[in-house]
């Protein structure tokens, strides 16, 4: 018997074509002709000897077919993730617009005889009033020091001169004269207050010229360096002593006796906030408020130590001498990488944040690039200035560099000296009075304590494992036993001949298989916990 019931057609195969309906009416009379003709096609084709009904081994059905979905699909989801992965590239790039550029001459043109005059009229008007002078010769030579946002610019004169300028726009933020002599300044936490290093004692002004402070511990200061995230200025003595003030507090955090002389040569690492400093044997030293001696010991050079600086990254220093050597070291090894000879010496260096460094030759500046990588044979850029230059500073984020001398101030053009890309949640250039007080109150929460200050930062993720094993050897000794330590198993003795040697090493075995089996799910426990917790970067998975 048939399953089918007369008015049901049975099911077609897929290789031939679908039944008529009875109830379609005249609606399918239109197309008969075109069924029989594909009838009439479909008959000729398979009248081949090879053609059997499975359909498999027909070889009309190897035909391609007219309307090719899966293709369309393809296609469709292809131009779907372009599209998607146009959108983030370009969500990417409005982190990182910028791109440092750097200065090309023409063919057999040499980028240190290019003069700023040339640089000034070739830019735009905004980029030509960056390089300007200030004629100050009555109170020179001068210090420099930019602000951490790069707005500000502090110029503090020998002879007891203190300005305060925006050197963007060009106006005068204070103006004051100490009536004594002025050894350093240095800009604090924010614009509002900065330090200068006077004949006596250690000043504290804020940015309308009025003195805030007279610190007398801090005598006879030569140099300053300010951590930013520890809040802490370290300044340097004639009487060689390293102190440390904590201007959130007004605190002293730390006194320590060097023993190595007069200290004029100081500088910081960025990235430890770990304090350099040169000395008139030709050692290089470097120190932390919670030591009390040197972490490390330098032989730079043979003569004494004129100037030290430390790129952002704290991986390179770079020194120089009296012996007219210009030294690079690696900080990580403590080995010299490069060395160069100066005819006349170098002074006042400067790294800045793209890694070109500012020498000072009496009254030449000189600036090179990729001191570190490859040999240098010429300067990268240089300028004369009137009289002996004092202090150099590179200005952040912005393609000046600042140079003090005996005749005034002068502000250069560095193409490629500044980071392009700038970090508005850690210094902003941009922000407003309201948002440098809400980052002021920020930073002081987050604010990094001086005993954490160390040579290698990434200790403080560490577990100490000696401390451990010291404080567990202190238990073992008051209990008597170790409390962590495994009891061997002893097989318990039975009657009726159960505990012979055989059957006793049998449950032994039976023990130690319980024990990997334990270790066994503890393990698949804690790589399921680990697979099932979710990262930030699973979100750009597909």
């Amino acid at each position: 018997k048939s399953r089918f019931s007369p008015l049901q057609q049975p099911p077609a195969r897929y290789w031939e074509d679908p039944p008529q309906q009875a109830g379609n009416g005249d609606n399918n009379r239109g197309t008969d002709g075109e069924q029989a003709g594909r009838q009439t096609e479909m008959s000729s084709k398979c009248t081949e000897s090879t053609c059997v009904p499975f359909p498999p081994f027909c070889s009309c059905l190897l035909q391609p077919r007219r309307q090719h979905y899966k293709l369309k699909d393809m296609i469709a989801r292809s131009e779907e993730n372009s599209e998607m992965s146009q959108i983030q590239a370009a969500r990417l790039d409005l982190l990182l617009p910028e791109d440092a550029g750097f200065l090309e001459g023409d063919e057999g043109e040499d980028t240190c005889t290019i003069s700023q005059e040339d640089i000034a009229e070739s830019v735009d008007i905004t980029s030509k009033t960056k390089y300007f002078d200030l004629k100050l010769s009555q109170f020179g030579p001068y210090r420099v020091d930019y602000s951490q946002t790069g707005r500000q610019v502090l110029l503090g004169g020998r002879r007891g001169h203190i300005a305060c300028i925006d050197w963007q726009s060009k106006q005068l933020t204070c103006e004051i004269n100490v009536m004594e002599s002025v050894n350093d300044v240095k800009w604090l936490h924010s614009e509002a207050m900065y330090a200068v290093a006077q004949k006596k004692w250690l000043h504290i002004y804020d940015s309308n010229g009025i003195e805030l402070h007279c610190i007398r511990k801090f005598n006879d200061v030569l140099r300053m360096q300010f951590l930013p995230y520890h809040f802490l200025l370290a300044t340097a003595s004639a009487t060689s002593f390293l102190q440390y003030l904590d201007v959130s507090v007004g605190k002293e955090v730390a006194a320590i006796c060097t023993k190595t002389g007069r200290l004029d040569v100081m500088c910081q690492n960025p990235q430890n906030a770990v304090i350099h400093l040169g000395h008139a044997n030709g050692t290089v030293t470097l120190w932390t408020p919670n030591q009390k001696e040197a972490l490390v010991k330098m032989l730079c050079h043979h003569g004494a130590v004129r100037s030290v600086a430390v790129d952002k990254t704290g991986t390179y220093m770079v020194t120089s001498g009296m012996d007219k050597k210009l030294k690079v070291f690696d900080i990580r090894t403590f080995k010299p990488l490069k060395s160069y000879f100066l005819p006349a010496g170098a002074s006042c260096l400067s790294l800045s944040q793209r890694g070109l460094l500012s020498a000072a030759t009496g009254d030449i500046v000189q600036v090179y690039r990729d001191v570190w990588s490859t040999p240098v044979t010429k300067p990268y850029m240089a300028h004369r200035v009137q009289k002996t230059v004092w202090g150099t500073h590179f200005c952040p984020f912005e393609d000046v560099l600042g140079v003090g001398h005996g005749d005034g101030f002068t502000s250069m053009l560095i193409p490629g000296a500044g980071e392009p890309n700038i970090d508005g949640l850690d210094a902003n250039p941009f922000r407003s009075a309201k948002q440098r007080q809400e980052w002021e109150v920020k930073a002081l929460l987050e604010k990094v304590q001086p005993e954490l200050i160390s040579l290698n930062p990434t200790e403080l993720g560490m577990v100490d494992r000696a401390a451990s094993e010291i404080k567990h050897q202190d238990r073992v000794k008051a209990l008597g036993f170790d409390p962590l330590a495994k009891v061997k198993f002893v097989p318990k003795y039975k009657k009726k001949g159960r505990s012979s040697s055989g059957n006793i090493e049998k449950r032994k075995r039976q023990v130690g298989h319980e024990d990997q089996r334990v270790k066994r799910r503890q393990k698949e426990k804690k790589e399921a916990v680990l697979s099932s917790q979710k990262s930030a970067l699973d979100r750009f998975r597909k």
